[in-house]
């Protein structure tokens, strides 16, 4: 045992500290940890998280939206035009049917996005108008095979219209809960960190009172254990738990050495020496 305290003192004194025991390290891990977790069951990172999932869902439900729109619009062109020559007036004319009908639905949906995110109910006008809308729509995209009698034309051209309807019901409730989602993940992230900070205790971080000089041009001049010592132990109040995290941010001293000081201010602060 006197040979082996030996060989770490000799350690220690080319300014090499000895490695830190498992415990130490553990418990040194285990303070990393409890901060990670801090910041990660943070309300403001919960409610940030469902966020970007509303934000997600929102990208998705308008890409489809405006795609189904657009499968359509050569039907509806069709529907409009209604055989008349190819590059006439009425021919033109009938590509404007279908951004009519889509460009309208789109402000409708666009409107019910922000109403919505802040749970203000629209007038029955609004729903009124977007499903004659899509109504609309879905009529002008499918006349031709309903009047055909083609089943396999009516389901293709049923397909894209009705997509657009569901999304544009779905997507106005989907706001709305991912909404509440937010307050609620906010409000029971807010009430886990209040009971965890009323269970645990608190770590009060203070500033170095006495800065430890570096001089990186002179490296001949090693800042002792006696000096990183000196700074925790005028750094430590009662309120303060000594651990190495907290040993390495007052002193800024290395993880294998902070171990080493925060034992040795313990041993000190349960002896009645840390009271100077």
């Amino acid at each position: 045992m006197r040979t082996l305290g030996k060989v770490r003192e000799g350690v220690a004194a080319f300014g090499r500290p000895p490695a830190a025991p498992a415990a130490e390290r553990l418990a040194a891990d285990a303070a990393e940890a409890a901060e990670l977790r801090a910041y990660a069951t943070h309300p403001d990172v919960i409610a940030l998280r469902v966020e970007r999932v509303r934000a997600q869902v929102d990208r998705l439900c308008w890409s489809g939206i405006v795609l189904g729109l657009g499968f359509t619009m050569t039907n509806v062109q069709s529907f409009a035009a209604a055989g008349t020559p190819a590059w006439s007036l009425p021919w033109l004319a009938a590509w404007l049917l279908d951004p009519t009908v889509s460009l309208v639905l789109l402000a409708i949906l666009r409107a019910e996005q922000v109403t919505a995110r802040y749970r203000v109910r629209t007038g029955a006008w609004t729903r009124r108008a977007k499903w004659f809308t899509l109504a609309a729509t879905y009529v002008m995209n499918t006349w031709h095979s309903w009047a055909a009698g083609s089943v396999s034309g009516v389901v293709l051209h049923s397909v894209p219209p009705l997509v657009v309807f569901v999304a544009a019901e779905a997507v106005t409730d989907l706001r709305d809960k991912l909404t509440e989602a937010v307050s609620a993940a906010f409000t029971e992230a807010s009430t886990r960190a209040v009971h965890v900070t009323a269970d645990s205790r608190a770590v009060t971080v203070h500033e170095p009172t006495k800065p430890i000089p570096r001089n990186r041009k002179s490296r001949q001049a090693r800042v002792s254990f006696a000096d990183y010592l000196t700074v925790a132990r005028e750094a430590w109040s009662p309120d303060v738990v000594v651990s190495p995290a907290w040993v390495r941010e007052v002193t800024g001293c290395s993880r294998g050495l902070s171990s080493r000081l925060a034992a040795t201010l313990t041993a000190e602060v349960e002896g009645g020496g840390g009271d100077d």
